[in-house]
């Protein structure tokens, strides 16, 4: 079926380069994260949208004959529906009814495993929920409209059960407020103590928590299945320079990523806004990979990454292990081509990591300088400044006491070092 359209022209252009089969595919994908039993799957292509049930009455008809001959308890639509269209088919179905949104929303309520991560899909589902509650309570009010009700029943609990919803998400808003502010307390501690922080985004099931796993000794969940990853792990990040970064795992994205999603997992995401590198896991191996991308990339402008901040964006290209050697000459050509940083790897085996590594060292000690200092021994909280807002990358005592100390220095910071340890003899040693 036809997918929801975006409001951003590369989410659209992402859409329309995939086949109906992958679309179907991925839609199949999603059930059976959540472990649903699927009896059947179908392409419908409509040539106009009904507004009330988003396929004609033909195809409504056909397919309640498909349901009902396999007694099926819940039907799955890859497209927006309207409270009106959902509505509409369960009656003529008989059965429950799933959106995309829908879908994933159960998707996340199925593996949200922390209290932040819970909180986030419960506003989410709620914000959803609400807009069809009114539908909802009609279907009720006109049953019990035959039993005899007099006034609108139906009605009063519609405005019961939306005060409450309001309530609920009014509630939640600011528990995920609080969050927010821990998170951003959290990230300013992180800022004293100069440890970058890289995040990885991607699609989901592009190999991000297997990358993780590989590169920090982490086990987070890797399992092979779309969001096995949704709620954040941050973990120490040691690269060959003996630079010390923090590695940031994200929840997946995807095609059509619902609005309310994106919102409800803002204090999450907020931890990519604050990256001083983003590393875009790519799973090469996947036919609409290029799609992917463009998917990715609307997610990132909807966070607020800017064009420029995307131009930095570190792309891995991953499961390179899976390909044949006519496949990998390809993508080494198209890399070769390509402005972007690009690294190859495969995340399962290994091979590339060193590669990866490096790009990153490369990339966090850009504009950075390393200066030789000599700093009193008396000079505590001197010493005390230089570990806490430069690397520290070697200490040596002179027979007068003097501490002679070696930093790299961040470029925002090389002014007041100088400032504060210039007169003592402070020498550059080399920039890079």
């Amino acid at each position: 079926m036809r997918a929801r359209d975006s409001a951003r022209r590369r989410a659209g252009a992402a859409s329309s380069l995939r086949s109906a089969e992958a679309k179907l595919d991925e839609t199949v994908g999603l059930a059976a994260a959540i472990d649903l039993d699927i009896v059947d799957a179908f392409i419908v292509n409509l040539s106009k949208i009904n507004p009330a049930t988003l396929l004609g009455p033909g195809k409504v008809e056909e397919f309640a004959g498909v349901i009902a001959a396999h007694d099926a308890e819940l039907v799955i639509v890859n497209a927006a529906l309207s409270p009106a269209q959902q509505r509409n088919l369960e009656r003529a179905w008989h059965v429950k009814i799933l959106d995309r949104t829908g879908l994933i929303l159960e998707i996340f309520g199925a593996r949200a495993q922390t209290k932040e991560g819970r909180l986030q899909v419960e506003l989410a589902h709620l914000t959803y929920q609400k807009s069809r509650l009114v539908r909802s309570w009609t279907h009720l009010e006109r049953q019990r409209g035959g039993l005899g009700f007099v006034g609108g029943p139906g009605e009063t609990q519609i405005e019961a059960d939306r005060r409450q919803i309001q309530e609920r998400i009014s509630k939640l808003e600011k528990q995920l407020e609080t969050v927010r502010q821990t998170r951003q307390l959290h990230r300013s501690s992180r800022q004293k103590v100069p440890y970058p922080v890289v995040a990885l985004v991607g699609y989901t099931n592009a190999g991000k928590s297997t990358l993780f796993n590989a590169l920090t000794d982490a086990k987070v969940n890797a399992e092979d299945l779309l969001f096995a990853t949704l709620d954040p792990t941050m973990r120490r990040l040691e690269l060959p320079s003996g630079q010390v970064a923090v590695l940031s795992d994200t929840v997946g994205f995807i095609s059509d990523l619902p609005t309310d999603l994106v919102a409800a997992f803002r204090a999450t995401l907020e931890e990519v806004l604050e990256a001083d590198i983003i590393v875009h896991v790519r799973d090469m191996t996947h036919p609409d990979s290029d799609a992917q991308l463009r998917d990715v990339d609307g997610v990132l402008d909807k966070l607020g990454i800017d064009e420029t901040r995307r131009a930095g964006i570190v792309e891995v290209w991953n499961k390179v292990d899976q390909l044949d050697d006519e496949a990998l000459a390809f993508l080494h050509h198209r890399a070769d081509r390509d402005t972007a940083s690009i690294v190859m790897l495969s995340a399962l085996t290994g091979q590339g990591l060193e590669s990866l590594k490096t790009c990153l060292d490369e990339r966090l000690q850009a504009g950075s300088e390393i200066y030789e200092l000599v700093v009193e021994a008396a000079d505590g909280a001197g010493l005390h400044w230089l570990h806490e807002n430069t690397e520290v990358l070697s200490r040596d005592t002179r027979d007068d006491g003097n501490i002679v100390i070696r930093v790299r220095v961040p470029q925002d910071r090389i002014e007041v070092v100088m400032r504060r340890f210039g007169s003592a003899g402070a020498s550059r040693i080399s920039v890079e």
